[in-house]
């Protein structure tokens, strides 16, 4: 990445896009708006985007519609910005590939601290003298170095955070994990979601799994967490 990471914000609102701007560029990010979709594409075609802030109500194209045409071309990370009574959407949202949410009116601390905990997980680490070894359980392995992931040879595509939450079952595979300790391993110890932005997170896990020939991996321990089993090939 040349010089500091550049944060595209999608909003409509003229006094929320002023605010995020003048809060990241006070952090040293480089800033662009855009008030729509057919802005969005046009900064999108001209520059390269690290993370991209977008709002879930916008005119013509909204935000869901443009978050799921993202997640089909790009693995950009994508924070959403909800109304504070919007839990349906955020919950789409994230089961749609969206990384992490943030719930106006938001104070700017929270802001900044969720973009760097998503901007961590999605910028790979210059390697240390001992690089981290590769996971693996089955036919499932996690590169971390490389940020890669793999079943029986198909390569999985996931988000920063989805890459963190299996990083995690996969360490500890065959252990119960809670949500409050895959909370920790993708998020930071700092920051706290919803146990549904959790379950959406480990349910779009399993899809990509199921999709790649992996069912009923992730299973479910009621009133405990998740727990990383054997993949078993789907029919």
């Amino acid at each position: 990445m040349d010089g500091p990471p550049h944060i595209l914000i999608v909003d409509d609102h003229r006094e929320i896009r002023d605010l995020v701007s003048r809060v990241l560029a006070r952090e040293g990010f480089r800033v662009s708006v855009a008030v729509d979709g057919s802005a969005m594409r046009e900064v999108l075609a001209g520059a390269r985007i690290e993370l991209i802030l977008l709002d879930l109500m916008l005119p013509g194209e909204d935000g869901l519609s443009l978050c799921r045409g993202l997640r089909a071309e790009s693995d950009v990370p994508i924070i959403m910005l909800t109304a504070k009574g919007d839990e349906i959407d955020r919950v789409i949202g994230l089961e749609i590939g969206g990384d992490d949410y943030v719930t106006k009116p938001f104070s700017p601390r929270e802001m900044v601290a969720r973009v760097n905990v998503i901007l961590r997980r999605a910028t790979p680490l210059p390697a240390p003298v001992q690089e981290e070894a590769p996971l693996s359980h089955g036919v499932l392995t996690l590169r971390p170095m490389l940020h890669a992931a793999e079943l029986d040879g198909t390569p999985l595509d996931l988000t920063a955070v989805e890459f963190a939450i299996l990083k995690v079952l996969l360490a500890r595979a065959g252990a119960v994990l809670s949500r409050d300790q895959i909370m920790t391993a993708a998020y930071g110890g700092n920051i706290n979601v919803s146990d549904r932005t959790i379950d959406s997170h480990v349910r779009n896990i399993r899809a990509k799994l199921a999709r790649a020939g992996c069912d009923n991996a992730i299973e479910t321990v009621h009133a405990v967490g998740f727990r990383l089993g054997r993949c078993t090939a789907s029919a």
